[in-house]
């Protein structure tokens, strides 16, 4: 993880599923950070933007430097680094980033970094939605996040991931539990009934209903 915070982590990974993962090493988390490959006396990352503008650039050179620093010990690993305009973050990239040998994250700050370091060092550019961040230390713990949990033994019940939303292009149906009656508001009454093929159905229409209703552009990939 290459950051100009490497205090910020490991944050909230490392609680609940993903910090025992942690701690039991099935995942690992090292921190490298940006700024001690600063230029100067001042361990200066960024300058002002080329051709003017507003605020400042992240500099290549010594982003750049921190990158080749980080690959060798972390060898030829995807490098990503995270900005409004890369490709939006989905299950399919969670899922193959979850098989594969692990990724180098890099997180900019201010405007942005160079694009000649991103196009030089052959980044990734991914995108976690349609906002902007104060810097791409939470998108990367979302990444993170999500794919520590795809890791083989961090979740008890492995099952429960082919029933998660975006599994087969479809969001995830309603959950209840107990009490059966809660503010005047009863449970559906058909997840009472013991049949387990209706239960299935049932769900399988509420998940389709909710995408049809939610997320029309995923309803209309999945049905074209």
């Amino acid at each position: 993880m290459l950051t100009l915070f490497p205090e910020l982590f490991p944050g909230p990974l490392g609680a609940s599923l993903s910090g025992d993962a942690l701690q039991s090493g099935l995942w690992s988390l090292d921190t490298i950070a940006i700024r001690d490959f600063g230029v100067g006396r001042h361990r200066t990352v960024d300058d002002t933007p080329a051709g003017g503008g507003a605020g400042m650039v992240m500099r290549a050179d010594v982003v750049g430097a921190a990158i080749d620093a980080a690959r060798r010990s972390a060898g030829d690993v995807p490098l990503i680094v995270f900005t409004p305009r890369g490709e939006l973050l989905t299950q399919a990239i969670v899922r193959e980033l979850a098989a594969g040998p692990g990724a180098l994250l890099l997180a900019g700050r201010f405007e942005g970094i160079d694009q000649r370091v991103i196009e030089g060092r052959k980044a990734r550019e991914i995108s976690i939605g349609d906002y902007v961040l104060a810097g791409g230390e939470l998108a990367a713990m979302v990444l993170i996040d999500a794919v520590v949990r795809l890791l083989p033994g961090v979740l008890g019940a492995s099952a429960s991931l082919l029933e998660e939303s975006f599994e087969g292009g479809l969001l995830e149906y309603p959950h209840y539990t107990r009490p059966r009656t809660w503010e005047e508001r009863e449970l559906p009454e058909v997840l009472l009934s013991g049949d387990h093929a209706r239960i299935a159905a049932w769900r399988r229409a509420e998940a389709e209903r909710i995408t049809r209703e939610r997320r029309p552009d995923l309803w209309a990939r999945r049905k074209g």
